[in-house]
């Protein structure tokens, strides 16, 4: 058995982080302002897109794949940027599947604030977006857990990424994938190995966002 930490297991681990910071990056800039603008809208339409944001969390992985794959393959709309089994692609897709979840929480975690404070804030003359990205701050706690909820979710995700992703050696294959692809050969030593490596890493970056928002929180 090759050594558990050998060149391709390091590439398919820097790979693995990789895709998933980039995608939660992308996912919290578009999620916060968003989940932020559901917190503070009133009438229908608010509590409609909330409601779809909260279905959005269980948006089957597969599903993202397939669609990202259409968008991307040679015949799709996207097909002449060559995307299609890069990175960009892994990226995109785990974007797509974290933005539900970072809107949808981060708009609960901003609603427990109280309806007081946006009213405040607006009473003391500041505009809507700077109502909201006020409240983002008071929220920074809160949305450090919403991160390592997405994060999470991105780390252990499969499916969608080895359909855009291909899973090609060196390139796009992160720990997930190769994982899928030891157990498929009957190397079930090396997939356990890949499995250590897979949790020390979600450990690790749960850990990391839990010293956040820890230092976030003191005085």
């Amino acid at each position: 058995m090759k050594p558990a930490l050998d060149p391709g297991v390091l590439q398919a681990t820097l790979t693995s982080v990789r895709v998933a910071t980039t995608a939660l990056l992308c996912a919290l800039a578009v999620g916060v302002p968003a989940g932020a603008a559901l917190a503070t809208a009133r009438g229908r339409l608010g509590r409609a897109l909330e409601t779809l944001a909260a279905a959005g969390m269980g948006l089957p992985p597969v599903l993202v794949g397939l669609v990202v794959s259409l968008l991307l393959w040679r015949s799709g709309p996207l097909g002449a940027l060559g995307l299609m089994y890069s990175v960009t692609a892994m990226v995109v897709a785990q974007a797509i599947i974290a933005l539900p979840i970072v809107t949808a929480l981060a708009a609960a975690a901003l609603r427990q604030l109280g309806p007081a404070v946006p009213q405040q804030l607006l009473g003391l003359g500041a505009t809507p977006w700077q109502m909201r990205a006020a409240l983002v701050r008071q929220a920074r706690v809160p949305l450090v857990a919403v991160a390592l909820a997405a994060g999470g979710r991105l780390l252990g995700e499969v499916g969608a990424v080895m359909m855009v992703g291909g899973n090609v050696a060196g390139e796009t294959r992160v720990l997930t994938t190769a994982l899928l692809l030891e157990v498929r050969q009957g190397e079930f030593e090396r997939a356990l190995w890949l499995g250590a490596v897979l949790l020390a890493l979600s450990v690790a970056v749960s850990w990391g966002l839990a010293r956040l928002g820890h230092r976030e929180a003191a005085p």
